[in-house]
C-alpha cells in the first residue's frame, strides 16, 4: 500500500515520541489527532501540521484510517482498542492492553475477528541488549534456563491521578513496570506457560496489601514456567534506591547466564553481558536509541501486511501472569 494513514489518539510525551519515530520511517502518515489537552496538541501540530485535529476517537475512525497509535489512560485502552478494530483500523497500543488477562483477551479476539494488525508497545524487547541476549538463549548457547531475575525500581511514581486508582489503572507499579519485565521474560523463553502457584507479596506505603483496595508501591513475585525456569520479579515505585532507577533482567542457564542492567540509575541507558563461569562478556553498551522501536516496527509491518498476527496472543499471556500475582495475595 502506499503510506498507512495513521491517527494519534493521546498526544503527551510518549505519543508524540511515537509520532516522531513512525513518520521517520517513511512508512505512514499522521491523518488525525486527538487529546484533551490543546497544549499537547499545538505541541504536536508542530510535527504533523497536515493532521485533521478531532475531538473523539469516533470522529477519527470516520476518516477511514489505517491505523491508530493508543496512548490514552490504562482503563479506556481496551474499549478504544476493541472500536477501533472493529471499524477495521489496525492498533498500536500502549501498555497494558487491559487492565487484565479478560480485557486483553477481548481486544486480541476483535483484531482477529478483523483481520488487523495488533500490538502493544513493549518497547525493551527492542534494546539492542535484549535482542542479543534473546539471540543467545534461543540459540542454546547458555544452556536450559533455570532461573530469571527481574528488577524494576523507579525512585519517582506516577505523576497522574488516575495511576493510583485501582479501577483506572488495573493496578500499581506490577501493571506500571513489571508488564514490562514479566514479558521480556516470556518473549525470550518462547512464551511457555505457568507451571503451579504464583507467590506474591505486595506492599503500600510500607504496609502488605491484604486485599486490593489501593494500588501496590512495591511487589516481590515469584512464579515457575512449564520450561521449569523459576522468575523471580520486584518492582516499586518511589524506592529509597540512591538513584533514579535500577532495572535488571537476568538469565541463568545450565551454561551461562546473561543481563540486562541500566547504567548509573539512567532510565534509558542499558549495558548487557553474558557470563561464564567467572568471566564476562560485553554484549551491547549505550548509547541506543531503543525508546521508539516497538512503534516504527509496528508502523513498518502496517504498511506491508495490515493482516492479524497470531502473536497477538501473547498478550494475553503477559496479563494472566499479572492476574495471577494480584490474586496472589
Amino acid at each position: 500500500m502506499s503510506r498507512a494513514r495513521i491517527g494519534f489518539l493521546g498526544v503527551g510525551w510518549i505519543g508524540r515520541h511515537r509520532m516522531e519515530v513512525m513518520l521517520a520511517t517513511g512508512d505512514v502518515e499522521a491523518a488525525a489527532i486527538s487529546d484533551p489537552s490543546p497544549e499537547m496538541v499545538a505541541a504536536t501540530q508542530a510535527l504533523a501540521p497536515d493532521a485533521a485535529v478531532v475531538d473523539s476517537l469516533e470522529a477519527m475512525l470516520a476518516l477511514g484510517l489505517d491505523g491508530v497509535v493508543i496512548a490514552s489512560p490504562s482503563a479506556l485502552h481496551a474499549n478504544q482498542s476493541v472500536q477501533a478494530l472493529k471499524a477495521g483500523t489496525a492498533v498500536f497500543c500502549q501498555k497494558p492492553l487491559g487492565r487484565d488477562a479478560a480485557e486483553a483477551a477481548r481486544v486480541v479476539a476483535a483484531a482477529e475477528t478483523a483481520d488487523r494488525f495488533l500490538s502493544v508497545d513493549f518497547s525493551y524487547r527492542y534494546t539492542a541488549g535484549m535482542t542479543r541476549i534473546a539471540e543467545l538463549v534461543r540459540a542454546g548457547t547458555l544452556g536450559e534456563i533455570y532461573a530469571v531475575d527481574l528488577t524494576f525500581h523507579n525512585a519517582y511514581g506516577p505523576d497522574k491521578p488516575w495511576f493510583y486508582d485501582r479501577a483506572l489503572a488495573g493496578g500499581g507499579c506490577v501493571m506500571d513496570l513489571g508488564v514490562h519485565l514479566v514479558d521480556l521474560a516470556l518473549w525470550v523463553l518462547g512464551f511457555p506457560e505457568l507451571s503451579g502457584k504464583v507467590d506474591a507479596t505486595l506492599f503500600a506505603e510500607g504496609k502488605p496489601l491484604t486485599t486490593l483496595d489501593k494500588v501496590e508501591d512495591y511487589a516481590a513475585a515469584s512464579f515457575t514456567l512449564a520450561n521449569g525456569a523459576v522468575v523471580r520479579l520486584t518492582c516499586s515505585w518511589r524506592l529509597h534506591a540512591g538513584q533514579d532507577a535500577q532495572i535488571e533482567a537476568a538469565f541463568y542457564g545450565t551454561n551461562g547466564g546473561a543481563a540486562l542492567r541500566n547504567v548509573n540509575g539512567s532510565f534509558y541507558d542499558f549495558h548487557a553481558e553474558h557470563f561464564v563461569g567467572t568471566q564476562c562478556h560485553v554484549l551491547a553498551t549505550p548509547p541506543d536509541e531503543w525508546g521508539g522501536r516497538a512503534a516504527a516496527a509496528w508502523a513498518t509491518r502496517l504498511r506491508a501486511d495490515p493482516r492479524f498476527d497470531p502473536a497477538a496472543h501473547e498478550l494475553v499471556a503477559v496479563s494472566q501472569v499479572l492476574d495471577r500475582i494480584y490474586a496472589a495475595p
